[in-house]
């Protein structure tokens, strides 16, 4: 364990682990909305949209509520942003992923449907190229590769920035290539 020295005012000093100082962005996140909708904690959420706080606010990566909610399994909540208005299509800074590739990398088939039903974009492209197909065909999740090809199948199409298009993703994976045939 780590030690850093603290003096005060009065002139005293001692040694406190590193451990227990968090930085203002882990703050920020904690006290946020995202931290509630990573632990589905949906009382908090309901507090902090009456406070007036965006259901689209994004923390320092630039991901919402709405995407730790989709990664994380949370229909409900994932209902309840959804409501309150919260965007579908948002993308993170970095990975340029939606609520929607994260709900698809996971095998989460009901909270695919609902982000689709909510106007969720099945062809968006992430920073790696991927679409949620992509991303459910990666993972093995045959039945979230459905549900995206029932509304759209031109995301077959798209090649990501290796060139590779789902179906080259489904090799080996048991009923994967019969769907995307």
């Amino acid at each position: 364990m780590s030690f850093e020295t603290m003096s005060h005012n009065c002139g005293h000093s001692h040694s406190v682990p590193s451990s227990v100082y968090q930085t203002l962005e882990e703050l920020d996140f904690e006290r946020g909305i995202w931290y509630a909708a990573q632990h589905n904690d949906i009382t908090r959420i309901e507090k902090l949209l009456r406070q007036g706080v965006s259901p689209n606010a994004e923390d320092a990566a630039g991901y919402t509520a709405l995407h730790y909610a989709s990664r994380a399994g949370h229909l409900e909540l994932c209902r309840m942003l959804l409501s309150a208005g919260a965007e579908p299509n948002s993308l993170t800074r970095a990975g340029r992923a939606s609520s929607l590739h994260r709900a698809a990398s996971r095998g989460l088939v009901d909270i695919v449907k609902l982000l689709l039903k909510s106007g969720a974009l099945p062809d968006l492209q992430d920073s790696d190229g991927k679409t949620a197909l992509h991303r459910a065909v990666e993972g093995g999740h045959y039945l979230v590769a459905q549900a995206l090809l029932d509304v759209s199948d031109v995301s077959k199409k798209i090649p990501d920035l290796k060139g590779q298009l789902p179906i080259d993703y489904a090799k080996g994976k048991e009923n994967m290539e019969l769907v995307l045939s």
